[in-house]
């Protein structure tokens, strides 16, 4: 009895001093939030291993504190549009560590990683190191290789290796009928705005983040402009072949019946045409503007049409 007595209180004198630290670590972080624009982020300890060794078996407890660490320090950053995301991928690394099966932190962690800046890390290559990681550890939990083949997909434009994660994911207990359908549709079609709207779609329905679901839904917006824009150019290039000239204006389509009225994008701001003739979104749009942040992928997919 006497020696478990002082088994015990070793363990607490072992463990306050511990929880008092991350008490204070987590102090240190509130009283400087707002110092964050200078970018006064401080990371005391990044080796997971040696934070795992000195948790005494409170590990996952832990890994939670930090993945609230990432999840403050990525949201700071992303309202600011602020694109140095340094400390992201060791706060992760650490999280990950010291709690294995903390499966949020894979899926969110690699969608933080993999988005291009100001969005997130611009460093897929990480992401794709942090869910394999999670594929290690969780080799049974079939949505990790759907985020994989999110990242070759969207980030990397690698159809064949996102092709290949979506039907190694869709052997996997649980795993959802579609997947093997969507590994065939990627493989044998690449990059098509079906396809994107398919994979969006999943991500908007699926997510719990708002950040994420945002994001998801941004993107299906910019697809349906995308796919307007094109049914108005294909109006514009009737006209141009009766009048030989092209319309001056959408309202010109609209008054020669080829149009019913002035379409308008997701947002209800009317399409305009450029000099060119071609149908865009309003500048007064806010789609216009997150165009501007996603045009690299929009324009593949209008190149594929």
């Amino acid at each position: 009895m006497k020696s478990r007595n002082t088994g015990a209180l070793l363990l607490c004198c072992l463990l306050f001093p511990g929880f008092a630290g991350v008490w204070k670590l987590q102090e240190k972080i509130d009283a400087q939030f707002d110092g964050m624009h200078q970018e006064a982020d401080d990371l005391v300890l990044r080796s997971g291993k040696l934070l795992k060794v000195m948790s005494l078996g409170y590990g996952p407890l832990i890994a939670d504190l930090y993945w609230t660490r990432v999840v403050q320090y990525y949201g700071d950053k992303a309202v600011r549009r602020d694109s140095n995301f340094e400390l992201l991928w060791p706060l992760l690394d650490v999280t990950t560590t010291l709690d294995p099966n903390l499966l949020v932190a894979y899926r969110f962690g690699s969608m933080f990683l993999s988005e291009s800046a100001p969005q997130g890390a611009g460093r897929p290559d990480l992401a794709i190191q942090l869910i394999q990681r999670g594929i290690q550890a969780n080799p049974d939990y079939w949505r990790f290789y759907q985020d994989l083949g999110f990242i070759y997909y969207f980030e990397l434009h690698d159809y064949d290796k996102a092709g290949a994660a979506f039907l190694e994911g869709s052997k996997q207990p649980g795993a959802l009928p579609w997947m093997k359908v969507l590994a065939a549709k990627v493989s044998e079609q690449g990059d098509n705005p079906e396809t994107s709207a398919f994979l969006w779609n999943d991500i908007y329905m699926t997510t719990t983040d708002p950040q994420m679901k945002e994001n998801a839904a941004t993107h299906l917006q910019l697809l349906k402009s995308d796919d307007d824009c094109k049914a108005i150019d294909r109006l514009s290039a009737d006209f141009e072949k009766k009048n030989s000239r092209q319309p001056s204006s959408i309202q010109e389509l609209v008054s020669v019946g080829l149009l019913k009225g002035v379409p308008t994008d997701p947002l209800g701001h009317s399409y305009v045409l450029d000099k060119d003739g071609k149908a865009q979104l309003n500048p007064e749009s806010p789609l216009a503007k997150k165009k501007r942040f996603y045009g690299k992928t929009l324009s593949n997919l209008a190149n594929q049409h």
